[in-house]
């Protein structure tokens, strides 16, 4: 319950930069899950337009439940502000991204958003990046051994991702596999994100170093905010 409200207090900052007529990136996971609602609530109680670019299949059927108009991410360039959710943050707004295997789309949705607003809970934020969760790695099926060999010589431990009400692993929106790697100690995510992605079938990976513009923090007694 606790965590629950954190997630909504973050949620409903981050609805502060919806604004009439916008065209919304919006992201992937449960905090966003909770921003779709209150968007919802947004529209039916001011009356204003909005059109969102979704990341995943997930939001893309959520928004449209609640009657959202949406245009596939793959027809915009840019967009004035994508609300997102992360697994972890740090006070430099380093970001690991993933838990819900849609990195890619998000990656490529924070490279078209002009703000980037992101809304976690307070467990999620971290004093170093990898101290909560594993980085997740996109990967082509027919990379996986030697992605999985290359990961282990940067020092990184890979585990192939498997779901969990079906047999085999998890199939990402673009039908690759996710690895989730532990590292020792990252000290330096740009750089890692770079030499992971250096890797022959890697097509992303869950570190976002810079993407981030702000960060809403639901804490027990409000909103922590990290901005750029």
């Amino acid at each position: 319950m606790k965590v629950n409200k954190e997630k909504r207090l973050a949620a409903e900052a981050a609805i502060s930069h919806v604004a009439d007529g916008m065209c919304l990136g919006v992201g992937t996971g449960s905090t966003v899950a909770i921003f779709i609602e209150l968007l919802a609530e947004k529209i039916s109680a001011e009356g204003i337009s909005i059109t969102a670019v979704p990341s995943s299949y997930a939001t893309l059927l959520q928004l449209h439940d609640v009657g959202v108009p949406t245009i596939p991410l793959g027809c915009v360039a840019s967009v004035p502000c994508a609300v997102d959710g992360a697994d972890e943050v740090d006070a430099k707004l380093a970001m690991i991204k993933g838990g819900g295997a849609a990195l890619l789309r998000e990656k490529i949705l924070a490279e078209a958003a002009q703000q980037f607003v992101i809304m976690v809970d307070n467990a999620k934020l971290v004093k170093a990046l990898g101290t909560r969760v594993p980085i997740p790695v996109e990967v082509l099926p027919e990379a996986l051994a030697i992605a999985m060999d290359r990961i282990q010589q940067l020092g990184g431990s890979p585990m192939l991702r498997q779901a969990e009400r079906k047999a085999g692993p998890v199939i990402t929106d673009n039908g690759n596999f996710i690895l989730d790697v532990t590292v020792p100690k990252i000290s330096n995510p740009a750089k890692l994100d770079k030499d992971l992605k250096l890797i022959p079938g890697v097509i992303e990976s869950g570190l976002f170093p810079d993407q981030a513009d702000i960060i809403y923090v639901g804490q027990e007694k409000g909103v922590k905010l990290l901005q750029r």
